[in-house]
């Protein structure tokens, strides 16, 4: 079986987080990114709580190209340090991650 993972990242705005979306897409680096917002953030930034909406994506992709996402999203991204996590995929549905990796850059 194999390493699965949802990546996330937020977006100051809905063009940017589908701009994000599309460029994981194109490169096969996802296979799926659902973008939700606008959310709203609090986080500390530079010694004070901020707050921000944003748009948040759910990048579904393959462990072994969290290197790639992790530099597209930095490319494409206009935060000077943008959240970039991933979360195993522990369990999920066989078609669903049959077809998840059919649509991946091959390894």
């Amino acid at each position: 079986m194999e390493e699965h993972l949802q990546v996330l990242t937020t977006a100051g705005s809905k063009e940017e987080a589908e701009r994000i979306a599309r460029s994981l897409l194109e490169k096969r680096l996802a296979g799926c990114v659902q973008v939700a917002g606008p959310i709203s953030s609090a986080y500390w930034w530079k010694g004070a709580i901020e707050t921000a909406e944003e748009w948040l994506c759910l990048i579904k992709t393959r462990r072994a190209l969290f290197a790639e996402v992790e530099e597209a999203i930095k490319t494409a991204h206009s935060y000077e340090t943008p959240e970039i996590v991933a979360l195993p995929i522990v369990a999920g549905s066989r078609p669903y991650l049959d077809w998840l990796a059919d649509t991946l850059a091959p390894q």
